[in-house]
């Protein structure tokens, strides 16, 4: 699995822009580090960087209706597993202000290289992803007329071989990378868009 940087390597800006790419993409695949994600308002403080930019613990609590001292725990585990970091631009501040890690692709060891635990951390991921995920498909399919175009999707069918879809996979990492924008690099008229894709066999 990768998982584009909710880190979601932070692809914020649909395809067709000339976004710069964000430079070397650094993996991440330490089981401790991902165990840092594995909880749901982790994601929720992943997502709201992602979306809105650089925040500090005090406007990620009214963001998110948490109090300062839970976001602050959550945003140290968070920068102990490297998916967010000190934003250097601002070092005088009374607050320290935080921005998720640009760059970043974070792929889970094979499952014959995890302990029992960490399949089991694995599988809670999983877990809360899917549930977003499906959100999303029946957001797509209520709301896409009315998108004006921001809503696009594609499904197709071909036989590769297992070395084929690994191939395919990591190309569209790389497009990822290329058009990998954060909020404060955007233009006026760019959103924030989520983008997923997933491979399985017919049979």
């Amino acid at each position: 699995m990768s998982d584009a940087a909710e880190p979601e390597p932070t692809p914020d800006a649909e395809a067709g822009t000339n976004a710069e790419p964000v430079g070397e993409r650094r993996t991440v695949s330490d089981p401790a580090a991902l165990k840092a994600l594995a909880h749901p308002l982790r994601l929720k403080i992943l997502r709201q960087l992602a979306v809105s930019g650089p925040a500090t613990s005090t406007t990620l609590a009214a963001a998110l209706g948490e109090n300062t001292g839970t976001l602050s725990y959550h945003l140290r585990r968070l920068e102990r597993g490297g998916f967010i970091e000190d934003v250097p631009e601002r070092p005088n501040s009374r607050e320290r202000w935080w921005r998720a890690v640009r760059g970043l692709d974070v792929r889970r060891p094979a499952q014959d290289e995890m302990t029992d635990g960490e399949r089991a951390v694995a599988g809670a991921l999983d877990r809360m992803r899917l549930d977003e995920d499906i959100e999303l498909a029946r957001r797509f399919t209520e709301e896409q007329a009315e998108s004006d175009g921001w809503m696009r999707g594609s499904r197709g069918l071909s036989h590769l071989t297992r070395e084929e879809v690994t191939a395919f996979h990591d190309a569209y990492l790389d497009l990822l990378t290329r058009f990998a924008r954060g909020s404060e690099d955007a233009p006026p008229d760019a959103r924030p868009v989520l983008l997923r894709w997933f491979a399985l066999p017919v049979e």
